[in-house]
């Protein structure tokens, strides 16, 4: 069975980018000198799932951060080649997170990690999130592109850990409660 894993960060009001999706004001707020713990989560993930919007920001970063294979879901950009330098890194797919998620299964892929705000949403909204690190950034950025969106019906969670960075970040891993 596969399941997925959320790492992600959020202004204190909930957004995890501006309207544009520019994510300046948690870049200028990393501390490099913190472990946040990115390295020991993706230590165990197979593949990287993220949504176009995700993917885009990505591309504008000056090199190609993953050493796992990424599926980007995006209905624009299945169909499309792959940028060259990409070849072998990234494949693109119209499907929804349940087929998605089944593919990966005959794949043999176990743990997913899951990037992008309406990507993680759909997920959740489908069932499919087993669990959550939510890094809070102490900034209140006002307005843009919220992590969770609208629900169907509640999402319950457990909290696993908590933690507090000298930073003022504060990371909340949940688990998705049954």
């Amino acid at each position: 069975m596969t399941t997925a894993h959320v790492f992600i960060a959020t202004s204190l009001d909930g957004f995890i980018a501006r309207a544009d999706g520019d994510i300046d004001w948690l870049l200028q707020r990393d501390d490099p000198t913190e472990d946040h713990g990115y390295h020991a989560f993706i230590a165990d993930k197979d593949m990287i799932v993220m949504g176009r919007g995700c993917y885009e920001k990505v591309l504008t970063f000056d090199s190609w951060g993953y050493a796992l294979p990424v599926l980007v879901l995006s209905r624009q950009l299945a169909g499309t080649p792959v940028p060259a330098a990409l070849q072998g890194k990234v494949r693109f797919a119209d499907r929804t997170p349940k087929a998605a998620m089944d593919e990966l299964a005959l794949q043999v892929v176990q743990r997913v990690y899951l990037d992008g705000g309406q990507l993680v949403q759909s997920f959740l909204r489908a069932g499919l999130v087993s669990d959550m690190v939510v890094s809070t950034m102490p900034v209140l950025i006002g307005a843009g592109r919220p992590l969770f969106g609208a629900l169907a019906d509640d999402v319950s969670l457990q909290l696993v850990s908590n933690r507090a960075f000298a930073s003022g970040l504060v990371q909340s891993t949940y688990r998705i409660a049954p």
